[in-house]
């Protein structure tokens, strides 16, 4: 198939395909393909050879933005079966085929009917096919070809980023690189100079320059002063066609602003100041300020100041307001007009950021002289001290004087100056203060137990100018006077036990004074010498501000007397000295041979005296609890009856009943143990022959019957829970316990039996070893002294 084309075919065809395009698309040139076929020779076998393809597809070029009348002739497709009788149909499909490309179907010619863009789409991809028009059959197999769009130059040069903005430091040197700026051409920069850009400045010149091929933008100048101009509006031109006439051109705009470098010293717009300062100006507070200029900006304009001479050196100081860049004079000491009335002071401010590439240009600070005048003010009195301390006696008489405040007029005037306390809290109303000497007197008694420190405030002012105030604070000490005896230091539970000993300590108290250290402590404890000797108790100064409560004799009975009162007297160690008597209350208890107390209620108990009211009334108590008791167990004898049902082989009938005390478990005789280990021995089912069960027993009281191997203690538990849950039994419970006696008593017998062996004035003190229950025997049958101190 032959394909007819305005592009070239093949690489050999380079440079025709250069020489069509120049000249246009009214040359075109054709290539012939053949389509193999195999002969076949008359007395030959058919051989067979590698078919070949008919089609040979290329590629066709079709111009951009065409706008003839006519559609644009792209190509022509022919196929070797062509003979040119329009047998042959040609057939086109794929990108645009029937929209955009149309061919006829007999000559194989393909236009474009519609003007094109390359910058939306570069190519389009096509199928062409021959088939035979009368069978509709493929003479040529189906063929895949490209049509490019061919461009134009219709596109102009673009600054996507711009416009630009950008910084580069003053008094930067000549050809400091500023900026790049880039310009985009959407046309096809593989074809032609239709996207070879070229930069240009339209604005800007002489102060900036750019790179025609790269768009780099550079100072074309020495020493730009930022503070002579900072800003730049430089105008960059992209012309593609490599700038030549005809080309299509883009501008942008780049600002560029100077940044600032410390290349200015800071300078005082005048060489002399004078500042006005009253003499009643607060130490510590702002009374001027001063600035020094600097052209830079930022951290370049940053400064200190300092003072550097003058007589006011030591008076007042500078400091820098980081904000504003002024320096703050504030006052360091108090003003006397009346003593100095001016200062002088030489302040210095220099830059702190400093930049040595521009050290030639001078020393970056600058000097100026201030001169400071100090204004006479009418000031209030002034007190001889910051603050007055003063001490009088409590319980002093009205009237007394504590102390005096002076204070002066500062003016050389000298005027009267009159005192007075306000009164308006509590403590003032102590004292009062004469108007013309300053003296201070007391107005109320004072106490020091109550109040011991006072801060009152004095106010002076002048007779001349009465709204001129003054204050000062005066604290007063109340000083202590011995007036107040001492005392115990709270109230004491004293108890004493009954078997306690001669010179036992049985208590610690202490004292307690109001009065301050020196008229309190050292304490003396002491017994009353008016009275008679206490033969029961006596007290020990232990010569540390405490005393021992001490036992004169052996043993106490609380039922003879259970309380006891011991007077004693306390006195201080002030001078004079004061004392006070009190009553100690000491109750009689018994207790553990520790010393622990057991109890200290009186008790009936056996006593060589004979019986208490208490002991007669307890043991008549007992008496007739014991016949109620006989009057009972007679009357359940007489009512007893014989069981309703008794059984043959009930496992209690050899239960023998002793009057003497049974031997426990090692008693085995009287009792068959193996049918308790065994209770299935027992009959299945028995009947209380106490009682007669007056409802059928259910099948969980049967259960125990059937039990096997069950040991004692749990035999014990379920006899126990039958008896709980059976409602036949009546109020009292007559189950039989079968429960371990326990072991022997660590105090072995108390039978009578054995007491003949004993001596009748044998020694009892073994009964305090029989445990807390033999205690009080142990104290009726013998003396059992106690180790115990308190």
């Amino acid at each position: 198939m032959r394909i007819t084309s305005t592009s070239c075919i093949c690489p050999v065809l380079v440079c025709l395909c250069f020489v069509q395009r120049c000249y246009g698309t009214a040359h075109h040139s054709s290539i012939k393909v053949t389509r193999n076929q195999t002969k076949h020779t008359e007395g030959e076998t058919e051989v067979h050879h590698r078919p070949k393809r008919g089609w040979v597809w290329n590629q066709f070029f079709v111009l951009e933005e065409h706008m003839g009348p006519d559609p644009q002739y792209v190509g022509k497709l022919h196929s070797n079966s062509d003979k040119g009788d329009g047998s042959v149909k040609y057939i086109l499909t794929g990108e645009g085929a029937g929209t955009i490309f149309i061919i006829d179907d007999t000559t194989g010619d393909i236009h474009s009917t519609k003007s094109l863009d390359r910058e939306q789409k570069t190519h389009y991809v096509l199928h062409a096919q021959a088939i035979d028009r009368r069978t509709n059959k493929p003479l040529e197999p189906e063929s895949e070809f490209i049509i490019k769009v061919q461009d134009i130059n219709d596109n102009a040069p673009k600054f996507t980023d711009g416009p630009y903005i950008v910084t580069v430091p003053e008094m930067s040197d000549m050809g400091t690189s500023v900026l790049q700026v880039t310009a985009t051409d959407a046309d096809d920069p593989t074809y032609g100079n239709s996207a070879r850009v070229v930069y240009s400045i339209l604005q800007g010149q002489p102060y900036f320059s750019v790179d025609p091929k790269t768009g780099v933008i550079r100072t074309a100048l020495h020493n730009m002063d930022r503070e002579a101009r900072e800003h730049y509006s430089v105008v960059i031109q992209a012309k593609d066609m490599a700038g030549q006439v005809g080309g299509l051109s883009g501008s942008t705009t780049v600002n560029i602003t100077l940044t600032d470098v410390n290349d200015n010293p800071p300078r005082f717009p005048q060489k002399h100041y004078q500042l006005y300062v009253p003499e009643s100006a607060q130490v510590g507070s702002a009374v001027g300020k001063i600035k020094a200029n600097d052209a830079d900006t930022g951290s370049n304009a940053d400064m200190t100041y300092s003072i550097t001479n003058g007589d006011g050196i030591g008076v007042f100081s500078i400091s820098t307001d980081k904000d504003t860049r002024e320096g703050i004079l504030s006052l360091k000491k108090p003003l006397n007009y009346e003593k100095k009335k001016s200062y002088t002071l030489n302040i210095e401010g220099a830059n702190t950021h400093l930049d040595f590439r521009f050290s030639h240009l001078g020393p970056f600070k600058d000097a100026t002289m201030l001169k400071i005048i100090v204004g006479d003010v009418d000031e209030p009195p002034l007190f001889s001290m910051p603050s007055y301390v003063m001490e009088v006696y409590e319980n002093a008489k009205i009237g007394t004087i504590v102390g005096t405040v002076l204070a002066q007029d500062p003016d050389s005037a000298n005027s009267l100056v009159r005192y007075f306390i306000n009164h308006s809290t509590e403590e003032e109303r102590f004292f009062n203060i004469d108007a013309n000497t300053g003296t201070i007197k007391t107005s109320k008694v004072l106490d020091r137990e109550e109040t011991p420190w006072y801060n009152i405030t004095v106010t002076a002012s002048e007779n001349d100018n009465p709204d001129l105030l003054s204050h000062v604070s005066v604290g007063i000490r109340v000083l202590d006077v011995n007036d107040n005896p001492p005392e115990l230091a709270r109230e004491y539970d004293i108890v004493v036990c009954e078997n306690s000993k001669p010179g036992q300590v049985i208590h610690t108290i202490t004292a307690t004074d109001k009065d301050d250290f020196a008229n309190g402590p050292r304490f003396n404890f002491f017994l009353d010498e008016r009275l008679p000797m206490n033969p029961n108790f006596t007290l020990k100064d232990n010569e540390d501000n405490t005393a021992s409560i001490l036992t004169r004799r052996r043993r106490f009975s609380r039922t003879m007397q259970d309380v006891y009162y011991l007077p004693i007297m306390i006195s201080d160690g002030g001078i004079p000295s004061l004392s006070s008597s009190s009553t100690l209350t000491i109750r009689v208890c018994a207790c553990e041979r520790d010393g622990r107390v057991r109890t200290c209620h009186a008790e009936a108990f056996l006593s060589s005296a004979g019986l208490s009211t208490g002991a007669l009334i307890a043991i008549l108590l007992c008496v007739v609890i014991l016949l109620a008791i006989v009057v009972l167990f007679i009357t359940l004898r007489r009512s007893k009856k014989e069981p309703l049902i008794i059984s043959e082989e009930d496992v209690r009938e050899n239960v023998v009943t002793y009057d003497d005390e049974g031997g426990g478990e090692e008693d085995t005789e009287a009792f068959d143990i193996t049918a308790l280990r065994n209770p299935s021995a027992a009959e299945e089912f028995k009947y209380r022959r106490d009682i007669r069960p007056e409802v059928k027993l259910t099948p969980r009281h049967q259960t125990l019957s059937t039990l096997e191997s069950i040991d004692v203690q749990e035999f014990i538990k379920q006899r126990l829970a039958e008896a709980d849950l059976d409602p036949s039994v009546p109020p009292y419970d007559s189950l039989q316990t079968y429960a371990y006696e326990g072991q022997r008593s660590e105090a072995g017998s108390i039978s009578s039996l054995d007491s003949a062996t004993t001596q009748s004035d044998q020694d009892y003190h073994y009964l305090g070893d029989w445990g807390p229950e033999f205690k009080k025997l142990a104290e009726l049958y013998g003396e059992i002294e106690s180790e115990r101190t308190t």
